[in-house]
């Protein structure tokens, strides 16, 4: 069960991360369900990315553990869904 808190805190922030940029963009055309699978998705990544960075140990210190898990995945949910809207709102253009 340790091993899958940090992956459910990263879904969970991911998701809302997502959403939040989601809702900023106004001009992508993206469905709720896109916002948040696509924060999900940047929110373990995020998450993943910032747990190597920060196991290091000359790098470690406020991120590390939940907190780090917890913006590490708002971080990566909402960059990833600002791509996914960028790339969306291309296509629709045409």
């Amino acid at each position: 069960m340790e091993a899958l808190l940090p992956i459910i805190i990263q879904l969970v922030t991911g998701a809302v991360g997502g959403l939040g940029i989601g809702a900023a963009l106004k001009q992508a055309a993206m469905s709720a369900a896109v916002k948040v699978i696509s924060g999900a998705v940047g929110g373990v990544a995020g998450g993943q990315i910032l747990t190597n960075v920060l196991s290091d140990p000359n790098v470690a210190g406020a991120l590390s553990g939940s907190l780090g898990n917890a913006v590490g995945g708002v971080v990566g949910g909402g960059v990833l869904t600002a791509i996914v809207g960028a790339v969306m709102g291309a296509m629709n253009k045409r």
